[in-house]
């Protein structure tokens, strides 16, 4: 008697000859002749010197912005989920901009509970354990009243990131999350994160899927799982931290900040 043939799930991320464009000019291509899947639970980082595009493809990869041209199917959907009934589908993905993307007129506390009021339509009252829970994670409760412009970059980005967990998202983008930071926030946001890649109580054990963008690909050695980077236009897949030590392209290593000399 023949064995069932096991139900295979979408892929969570899968682009076929996909173009990006700028958001400063939709029509101008900053990515191009995209091939990439990403399975659930995967952990990416891809790498980009500044102008590669890094910020363009992970809009386009978050859905606010569309494909100029090529396929791109989020779970099996196709990308951008822009109408109010694929509102469930979207709230699958969560991005965290460079700089958190803060509203200045509210408090730390009021920009984090966002998502439940507008996605949700929870009161304050309703929100605040979730609410609770979420600033105890991120350390944020001493600023919970404070307004962004009175907190340190440091701190605007974990509001940012405390922002898109409310939601719980099984994928998460992140756009360059440790640039600026110090050393003692950094080891904690990649802390947090290899728990979330693992699987975090905030997200009852399950595992999210995690796409990072960087200028350095060194923090990420012992955490992410795939490395890719953007080059002449194109994202070129790297494989693991091994495959990506091994490569000789000259891009790589300036991306591992080794100098031409020690290579």
């Amino acid at each position: 008697m023949n064995e069932p043939m096991p139900i295979l799930s979408p892929a969570a991320l899968d682009m076929q000859g996909v173009a990006t464009g700028s958001m400063r000019d939709p029509n101008s291509m900053v990515v191009e002749e995209v091939q990439w899947t990403v399975t659930s639970g995967d952990f990416w980082v891809i790498g980009g010197l500044q102008g590669s595009g890094k910020s363009d493809f992970l809009l386009m990869t978050a859905g606010l912005t569309a494909p100029l041209r090529g396929t791109y199917l989020f779970f099996g959907q196709p990308m951008p989920l822009f109408e109010e009934h694929e509102l469930r589908e979207r709230l699958r993905l969560g991005i965290v901009f460079d700089g958190g993307q803060l509203f200045n007129h509210l408090t730390v506390s009021e920009n984090v509970a966002l998502p439940l009021r507008y996605h949700r339509n929870l009161g304050p009252a309703e929100a605040g354990p979730e609410l609770a829970q979420m600033l105890s994670i991120c350390e944020l409760q001493p600023y919970a009243d404070s307004t962004p412009g009175a907190l340190a970059r440091n701190w605007q980005k974990r509001v940012g990131l405390a922002r898109a967990l409310m939601v719980r998202p099984e994928v998460l983008l992140l756009d360059n999350p440790l640039a600026g930071l110090d050393l003692r926030h950094r080891a904690w946001w990649l802390g947090l994160l290899g728990q979330l890649s693992k699987g975090h109580p905030w997200m009852n054990g399950r595992p999210v899927t995690l796409i990072v963008t960087a200028d350095d690909l060194r923090p990420w050695r012992l955490w992410a799982r795939q490395f890719a980077m953007l080059k002449n236009k194109r994202l070129v897949i790297l494989g693991s931290w091994d495959q990506l030590e091994s490569a000789g392209d000259e891009m790589v290593q300036e991306l591992l900040a080794i100098a031409p000399a020690d290579v």
